[in-house]
């Protein structure tokens, strides 16, 4: 499999306006929104709305719902017409260089947006695609495990009713709308577990609290209990059925389409530690060269450039795995890798990046600090280190969830 790692002109345009915004809008309050926590950055109206417009404009992409499906043109079928993923990722790599937080916090660009592209019908895409979507796993009785959901959702008449509660929902006292997995029938296991787009705003919809986190302070996050919530039959995501045959796969695929997302988070929080850092070095009169071997250089430098060279490894992945999504190309495994080793990648560089740069780096005289607190979840959140190394090593090998735990 060959793939051309140059970014195409389109996909340029994509980069110089994410990054122009990252840099004048979003760096100069990261302090400010990390200080105030649940305080709504209103600053992040103005940047939604140039992203709804230059999406609308149908030549680029974001990370919203329709970031990841082709125009209407293409029949419904998938195809490498916009390069939605690609395009996607790179935007989420230059707003996260400009602060992962504001990032989770910017309207209509929710993980729950990616949850409807990934498994909505297109008359869903169509009616749903607009709103801002928050993702609700997560449960009190389970962290990883997603396929332990016990919300449940039951047919009555032409509306499901849903019961139950769950915790960790990033955006999900901002959001319009929250993707809810819930379980049609607790008996038929992970195959009976299905997403449900519920407005926030609704009948037996309640926000019991937002947690104080070790970072993304400026995203809140959310617990949310569910009591007798009823939402119309249609708004179940993508087919009713429940296939016994097919497993856990058809809600999973959420996750292809997500997680190469949250790598993107994770390259883009590096980068800026990475950057933070060699000016640091530079000021401090650190030579780091690109011609003589790491052994003959200072420890400072040779150690920058095995993060460097740590951090490539994580955004090439990242990149294929995007790319294989937007060819037609399975990408579970790909994604899970780039999500694994760009999150790990991410939590060392920033941590590795404090402890080179001293008091300074300690201190609140630069971001560091603060990178290295944010960049922690992006290991934990869509699946943790633990959880992409099983689904590799399934893929690899052949096997199912149930035969390697």
């Amino acid at each position: 499999m060959t793939i051309n790692l140059e970014m195409p002109k389109k996909l340029q345009a994509v980069i110089e306006k994410a990054h122009q915004g990252a840099a004048e809008m979003l760096r100069p309050i990261s302090r400010k929104y990390d200080l105030k926590e649940h305080a709504y950055p209103v600053e992040l109206d103005t940047l939604a709305t140039l992203f709804e417009g230059m999406s609308e404009a149908k030549t680029i992409s974001f990370a919203g719902a329709e970031a990841f499906r082709d125009s209407a043109d293409s029949g419904g079928e998938k195809a490498n017409i916009n390069g939605g993923n690609m395009s996607a990722v790179v935007n989420v790599t230059e707003i996260s260089w400009g602060d992962v937080a504001l990032m989770l916090s910017v309207p209509y660009q929710g993980l729950g947006n990616a949850a409807i592209s990934g498994v909505a019908t297109d008359e869903q895409l169509e009616r749903l695609g607009k709103v801002w979507a928050a993702m609700a796993i997560t449960e009190p009785s389970f962290g990883s495990d997603s396929a332990a959901v016990a919300t449940t959702a039951k047919l009555d008449g032409d509306e499901y009713v849903i019961n139950g509660e769950k915790i960790f929902v990033t955006a999900g006292s901002r959001a319009t709308h929250i993707v809810v997995w819930a379980t049609l029938d607790k008996s038929l296991g992970r195959a009976a577990i299905k997403s449900f787009v519920v407005p926030r705003e609704h009948p037996g919809v309640t926000v019991e609290r937002l947690e104080h986190k070790l970072g993304i302070k400026a995203s809140d996050t959310a617990v949310i209990r569910f009591d007798n919530v009823r939402i119309p039959k249609e708004n179940l995501l993508g087919s009713p059925e429940i296939q016994v045959e097919k497993g856990f796969a058809g809600v999973m695929e959420t996750f292809d389409n997500t997680r190469p997302v949250v790598a993107a988070m994770a390259v883009g929080i590096a980068r800026a530690a990475l950057e933070e850092l060699r000016a640091i070095l530079t000021d401090a009169g650190i030579e780091i060269s690109y011609d003589k071997p790491s052994h003959a250089q200072s420890a400072p430098a040779a150690e920058f450039l095995r993060m460097e060279a740590d951090w490539e490894a994580g955004y090439l992945l990242t990149v294929r795995s995007a790319w294989q999504a937007d060819n037609n190309i399975p990408n579970s495994k790909e994604a899970s890798m780039g999500k694994a080793k760009a999150a790990r990648v991410a939590s060392d560089i920033t941590l590795k990046a404090v402890e080179m740069a001293g008091t300074t780096g300690y201190s609140e005289q630069t971001l560091l600090e603060k990178w290295s607190r944010d960049s922690k979840i992006l290991d934990i959140f869509e699946g943790t280190q633990q959880i992409q190394q099983l689904v590799v090593a399934r893929r690899l090998l052949g096997l199912s969830s149930a035969e390697l735990k």
